[in-house]
């Protein structure tokens, strides 16, 4: 054994580490490291059995040797760091297996023990936590955002099979928080930052209010450190009449509670520093004007109580209208519950008040962390950490859904700044959705499948569009069909995390889908009279080729050609003998011999129709290959033609196909006298004319005429010139013209 082992402890466990030599700790941290060991054990004693107690031990010595020689930036010994980890959940009651792992949460990354060497020492579990709150050193990342939205996608990934990876990572960012104070300046707000934007709302999220309080005011005063000093001297300076005025309140109502006969504990609650700045920083308010600085707790035994102190409260001091919540009923997201008022206080100042039982208590303050606190069977805290595993399954979905480690990151921090509205499916079940939510959310909500066929929704029994926001208390009924896709113009309201990643993958997936047929239409196109077809083409110099641009496979070569990122006759060029290409050089559009490229009804999301002209079937047009848009159909004669003539290569022959079912928006531009009920008149005659208006918006010329600009739905021109001719007939009507641009 080396030096290193005896100078920690005489009987201390042989740990499973490289004997590599190291610097010996010195005698005065040695004393200091045992007592730490020592008040640690103290703790888990008062709950654990002694051989786990003991077990806990062995790996404190096993990390105080594997770290031995590192020091933290304030220059005292690296283990100092993982014994307070542990400390922090022994005080929350958590089970050996997290002690142990917070006690070697950073021995994988920072020194040269393997995962494999703790499992074999500790145990899978141990080392599967400890693994999940490692970062991945071993990568190289193109950025600095990449390497933590990679990192925090890989501990998620550990927190949804465990949610006690969490756990150790939010008690090891609270340790770094209360010590930042030793980092450079730039470091510190970077990871002030980090903890206000995902730390917290995560210990939100799970229901650890305790844990986020404190998170967000050590992250406050390292961001903000002037703000909060001058914040939290205003508090100080300004607390004594408010806190009087609470303390006169707290007797009051302690008074009218024990008249009533109703046990209760009554507490005076500090809004934390954080709360109040960012109150003040989002409804801009000045701090005189912030009311909720101080409330009223109320803690009682039972449900039926609450209510029945909310009544007593309510008629000791008015309330105020719509400032009321009912948790208790419609718990949050992280499992809370609580009756909220705010009421008129002494000198018309608002007093927030909130009452709930002895449970709710320790399920606010400790959220998941109940679980281990108190294991009462069937006990809210079983249904919190049930909630918690919902969450967590839904970020795995979120992640399976992501493009990228850093669109999953985005999303994640989309996800945890809810401000929760319930609604109801027509079945009279509740859905949680945040604030400011739509109809479609509502839909993904509900299911994906649903999301992604949804057509329409009705709300309280009206039909609405799909953007609507929806408020609490609405009922929200989906209307879906079967051949209905989601619409991308959806990304630019959605709110949820789930909807955005379910939108992206969609639309992603049949974009590469109809990338790829277009793709392999046009390059069929540009082989034409060269061979029979792709089919006929040797598969040694598809592979060949597909080898050459460094692709996975000859779909990638069609999904680019139909994306407008490689260009079909120069991938003809290269697939065929060089003596059968010289004609593939020339521009498709000067090619005689070519046959156009039909088009269908349907807009994709690779053949799209340019709103410039927004043509219909029975124009003339053309169609421009765009990088990474695809084909965009333009008119023969929009103006924004005579742009793409300079890139004649670019240029593709189209017709449209014989059969299309499909309405296009055309946009006509009507002067009309300026009358009452001109609009009606109009848009009556557009109905008998077998079409919808999708759009109208009027400008007053001159006070005798309007202009009317109308985006309708065609079936093709001979349809759109019905409906002109119809609007002809109006003497209400005095010029119609189709816009081109």
């Amino acid at each position: 054994m080396s030096a290193v082992t005896s100078e920690i402890s005489p009987a201390m466990p042989r740990p499973v580490v490289e004997t590599v030599a190291r610097p010996v700790i010195e005698p005065d941290w040695l004393d200091q490291i045992q007592l730490r060991i020592k008040e640690l054990c103290s703790v888990l004693h008062s709950y654990m059995e002694p051989e786990q107690v003991a077990l806990v031990r062995e790996a404190c010595y096993f990390s105080a040797e594997a770290h031995v020689g590192q020091r933290r930036k304030s220059g005292e010994p690296y283990i100092f760091h993982p014994l307070a980890v542990a400390r922090i959940l022994a005080d929350v009651r958590f089970d050996h297996d997290t002690i142990v792992g917070a006690v070697l949460h950073d021995v994988i990354e920072d020194t040269g023990c393997s995962k494999e060497q703790l499992s074999h020492r500790f145990g899978a579990e141990v080392a599967d936590l400890v693994d999940g709150v490692s970062k991945l050193t071993q990568m190289n990342f193109g950025s600095k955002l990449e390497a933590q939205a990679e990192n925090f996608r890989k501990m998620f990934l550990a927190m949804a099979r465990d949610i006690r990876v969490i756990m150790i990572k939010l008690a090891d960012r609270l340790h770094n928080m209360r010590t930042l104070g030793a980092m450079a300046l730039e470091k510190r707000r970077r990871i002030a930052r980090e903890t206000l934007e995902i730390y917290a709302p995560i210990a939100g999220r799970l229901g650890m209010n305790n844990l986020r309080l404190e998170l967000e005011n050590l992250g406050f005063s390292h961001l903000y450190p002037l703000r909060y000093r001058v914040l939290n001297a205003v508090v100080q300076r300004m607390g004594g009449h408010r806190k009087e005025i609470i303390g006169q309140l707290e007797m009051r109502i302690r008074n009218r509670l024990l008249e009533d006969g109703v046990k209760a504990r009554v507490l005076g609650r500090n809004k934390h520093l954080w709360g109040i700045y960012k109150k003040m920083r989002d409804k801009h308010l000045p701090f005189k004007e912030v009311y909720d600085v101080y409330a009223i707790r109320i803690i009682v035994d039972n449900v039926d109580t609450c209510y029945r102190v909310l009544g007593q409260v309510h008629g000791l001091y008015k309330p105020i209208i719509k400032r009321f919540k009912d948790y208790i009923a419609i718990p949050k997201a992280n499992g809370y519950q609580s009756l909220h008022t705010v009421l008129f206080g002494p000198h018309g100042m608002p007093i927030e008040v909130q009452i709930r039982t002895y449970e709710m208590h320790i399920m606010a303050e400790a959220g998941v962390a109940a679980h281990w606190l108190y294991k009462s069977p069937g006990s809210q805290g079983n249904s919190t950490h049930k909630r918690a595993r919902e969450w967590l399954q839904k970020l795995l979905d979120m992640q399976r859904r992501a493009g990228n480690s850093v669109e999953f990151l985005e999303s994640v921090k989309m996800d945890l700044f809810p401000d929760e509205v319930y609604v109801f499916t027509p079945r009279g079940e509740i859905v949680e959705l945040p604030r400011g939510a739509t109809a479609v959310d509502f839909a993904y909500a509900i299911h994906s499948d649903v999301g992604n066929t949804c057509v329409g929704v009705k709300i309280d029994r009206r039909l609405m569009p799909l953007r609507t926001p929806l408020s609490s208390g609405q009922t929200v009924e989906v209307i879906i069909a079967p051949t209905a896709r989601p619409n991308p113009a959806w990304l630019s309201f959605v709110v949820t995390a789930k909807a955005r990643a379910s939108i992206r993958h969609y639309l992603k997936h049949l974009q590469r889908e109809e990338a790829i047929l277009l793709g392999r239409r046009l390059l069929e196109k540009s082989l034409l009279g060269r061979v029979g077809g792709l089919n006929e083409l040797p598969q040694e110099r598809i592979a060949a080729l597909v080898g050459e641009l460094n692709l996975h496979n000859f779909d990638d070569i069609l999904a680019d050609i139909g994306l407008g990122n490689r260009m079909a006759p120069l991938i003809a060029k290269r697939l065929l003998p060089e003596d059968s290409t010289q004609e593939l050089t020339a521009p498709a559009a000067k090619r005689g011999n070519s046959m156009p490229l039909l088009i269908k009804g349907t807009e994709g999301t690779v053949v799209s129709f340019g709103k410039c002209c927004r043509p219909v079937p029975g124009d003339p047009i053309i169609g421009y290959l765009s990088a990474g848009r695809g084909v965009v159909i333009h008119r023969d004669g929009c103006k924004n033609v005579a742009d793409y003539k300079n890139n004649p290569e670019k240029w593709i022959e189209v017709e449209w196909e014989q059969s299309i079912q499909t309405d296009f928006p055309v946009e006509l531009r009507l002067d009309v006298t300026n009358k009452r009920g001109v609009l009606a008149i109009v848009a009556a005659a557009i109905a008998a004319a077998d079409t919808n208006i999708d759009n109208i918006n009027t400008v007053e010329k001159d006070g005798v005429t309007t202009t009317v600009n109308l985006i309708l739905n065609v079936r093709d021109r001979t349809h759109l010139a019905r409906v002109m001719r119809r609007l002809r007939t109006l003497t209400q009507v005095l010029r119609i013209s189709r816009r081109s641009s």
